[in-house]
């Protein structure tokens, strides 16, 4: 099999743009000859009468539809970039150049993994600039979605064009790349503690058919923490894992998302929440000092909450289960236990009351247990 014959089959069934190196490496061939290779392969098919071209992207090499055949092409090509990504690459397309610092800032880290498979793909170019990186799209960018050529002025005439002929939400938040949230059912009143009102809500964990296909929209999605091997196959997007059994968890979270989604949350329903969140806090915390007695949690869950009310801790104090009994192998847990908490599974209402109950459990059991 010849160097032109491997490359050529490289390139076919990469499907993107595909580097110097990597070809030699699969040719086994030095740069020299992989490159003389390459533009011997490039004016063959320049040549030939062939509906595909090979592009030089500057050390990157891409196979691709002629530009004449695209738009013939496009209902049979595949839909290869999700949402999320698309969203990225918009954004760069608009706002071009662009610091992929600025990018982060503007779209999250989890666009850090867009950038490298639109650089892969022959969508993007990265170049140094200063302490960041300076994004662009290239030739291939205008080639695939139909633009006469890849200057920055026109993509966005283009761009501001569609959005004036859409004039629909969607089409806007494609563009100037608004993210798209999702939660699991028990975190929607953290979206109201943050003031966040554009979000769907989501069962990521055991999502159905419909509810994939939605997930491959999301650009954020709000998890229990623990979670993340087994949501992030379905979603694209950055992924935030919260915790939420004590106060404190709650205080993390909603920092967490105020620093992740800044431009979506609101200031002051922030400020609010967190201030009734720390002045409850305290309330406990008081109340629990005045109980002289020892505890033994039986599980960390409890032994988070006992920590937060500063509750003294001893092998010989009263155990303190979670409500559930045992644990996904059937171990008992807490046999005895002469206080049970609530769990999310038994308890209703939003993350704060659900938080009360737990601490009052223990604090009202504490009471009236009686030696």
């Amino acid at each position: 099999m010849s160097e032109l014959e491997i490359i050529e089959a490289a390139l076919f069934a990469a499907g993107r743009a595909v580097s110097l190196e990597k070809l030699m490496k699969i040719t086994g061939k030095p740069k020299k000859n992989v490159s003389s290779a390459v533009q011997e392969l490039m004016g063959a098919y320049s040549s030939r009468m062939s509906g595909l071209e090979i592009l030089d992207l500057g050390d990157r090499y891409v196979m691709q539809v002629k530009p004449e055949y695209s738009e013939l092409m496009r209902e049979v090509a595949p839909k290869e970039l999700s949402a999320p990504k698309l969203r990225t690459l918009s954004m760069i397309a608009y706002h071009q150049p662009l610091l992929q610092s600025d990018l982060i800032e503007m779209r999250g880290s989890g666009a850090y993994d867009h950038i490298k498979d639109l650089i892969e793909r022959g969508f993007v170019e990265s170049v140094p600039c200063g302490r960041s990186r300076q994004l662009s799209t290239t030739p291939l960018f205008a080639d695939y979605f139909g633009l006469k050529k890849n200057d920055p002025k026109a993509i966005k005439e283009k761009i501001i064009e569609l959005l004036r002929a859409q004039g629909g939400q969607s089409e806007i938040n494609l563009w100037v790349g608004k993210k798209t949230i999702a939660v699991t059912p028990m975190y929607e009143s953290l979206m109201k503690m943050c003031g966040i009102k554009d979000y769907f809500v989501v069962n990521a964990y055991c999502p159905s058919k419909e509810e994939i296909s939605r997930l491959l929209e999301a650009d954020v999605l709000i998890v229990t923490a623990g979670y993340l091997d087994t949501v992030k196959q379905h979603c694209d997007g950055e992924i935030l894992e919260v915790r939420s059994t004590t106060f404190g968890d709650l205080i993390e979270a909603i920092s967490l998302i105020s620093e992740e989604l800044s431009d979506e949350v609101d200031p002051e329903s922030v400020e609010n929440t967190l201030r009734k969140i720390r002045e409850t806090r305290e309330k406990y915390v008081a109340s629990a000092m005045l109980i002289e007695k020892k505890v033994k949690p039986a599980t960390d869950m409890v032994s988070k909450i006992v920590n937060d009310l500063n509750i003294r801790i001893s092998t010989e104090g009263i155990l303190i289960a979670p409500d559930y009994g045992t644990s996904g192998e059937g171990v008992s847990i807490g046999k005895g236990a002469k206080i049970l908490v609530p769990t999310h599974r038994s308890v209703e209402g939003d993350l704060l009351e659900r938080v009360y109950q737990k601490y009052d459990s223990i604090i009202e059991g504490l009471k009236n247990f009686k030696d």
